[in-house]
Parts: C-alpha cells; sequence; structure tokens
C-alpha cells in the first residue's frame, strides 16, 4: 500500500457532507481511483527547446524543422517519416518538456596555477574577445564573468592539455 492510500484509509469520515472537518471517504474514493503520481517531463536538448519555444502547434506542424531537431526526434524515437517526427515534436508541446542543462567547466591552468603562491590561473575572455588568463585567489571559486564558462563538448574540440577542468556549481 502506498503512502498515499494509507493517508486515504486513515482520513476522518462523515457520512455528512456539510461537515468541514471530515471527508465523504466514497467520493474521495472515486474522485482518487485513477490517480497516478505525476510523470518526469521529458528532457530535450537546447537546439530541440529553441526549436519548440514560443512557436504555436500549426507553426511547428508547418515550418521547416531543423536538421539537429529532426536527427534528435530519430535518435530517439527511430522516426524516419516526417510528419511522425512532427507530431513527436508537436506531443512535446503540448504535454511538456524540460531543456537539458549542459555540465559547464571553468578551465584551470595547471602550470601556472602550481607556480603562483596565491592565485589559480582560469581561462578567461579579454577585449576584444581575446583568450586570456584571470588569476583568482587561491581557494576560491571564479565569480568574475570573464571568466569562460565551456561545455564538454566545447572543452573536446579544444587542446586543452594543461588545463583542469573545474565544475561550475550553479
Amino acid at each position: 500500500m502506498t503512502i498515499f492510500e494509507e493517508e486515504l484509509n486513515n482520513l476522518k469520515v462523515s457520512k455528512s457532507e456539510n461537515d468541514t472537518e471530515y471527508y465523504n471517504k466514497a467520493q474521495l474514493l472515486t474522485a482518487f481511483k485513477d490517480w497516478q503520481p505525476q510523470q518526469a517531463l521529458p528532457v530535450v536538448p537546447e537546439c530541440v527547446g529553441n526549436f519548440l519555444s514560443g512557436k504555436s502547434i500549426f507553426k511547428i506542424a508547418n515550418c521547416n524543422v531543423p536538421d539537429d531537431v529532426i536527427s534528435w526526434v530519430q535518435e530517439q524515437t527511430y522516426y524516419v517519416d516526417l510528419e511522425k517526427i512532427i507530431s513527436h515534436l508537436i506531443s512535446l508541446k503540448i504535454t511538456g518538456y524540460e531543456v537539458e542543462k549542459p555540465q559547464l567547466f571553468y578551465l584551470k591552468h595547471i602550470d601556472m596555477s602550481k607556480s603562483d603562491a596565491h592565485l589559480n590561473w582560469y581561462l578567461a575572455k579579454g577585449t576584444d574577445n581575446v583568450l586570456i588568463h584571470q588569476g583568482i585567489k587561491k581557494g576560491k571559486l571564479p565569480k568574475l564573468k570573464c571568466i569562460l564558462k565551456l561545455t564538454q563538448q566545447e572543452i573536446d574540440s579544444m587542446q586543452t592539455g594543461s588545463y583542469e577542468q573545474i565544475e561550475v556549481e550553479e
């Protein structure tokens, strides 16, 4: 028996519907007999979330679906027919979804940080979008906006041999 069922069975019951402290158990059982806990919303990548957000169902059904969105739906459903893919996207729009939040990392330069007694050196963006290193006091996490927050995919596309990945905490 679930906790919900136990609590329902332990409710104070009265035949009178006017008594606000008591409940008509038969009515409650009828109302909640098919009750199921809410299922978690499906998680979609950012490209799918961007495509679905702000669009009506009509627009989703009648606009060009980006290739990356089609690829993701095909990986999830094995659909190849565009109509079924669009139908799946519409069902996501109707029932709801959560956009996946990718894990972000700071890149701390290992050698520079070891040689400095007071500062750890993180990859940052300087003026004119030039990559620089920004010193942060040892034992502290970066809070400056110029310190880069990168996804694993972005890091993998770079040559980051002398950097340590530090998870960004929200």
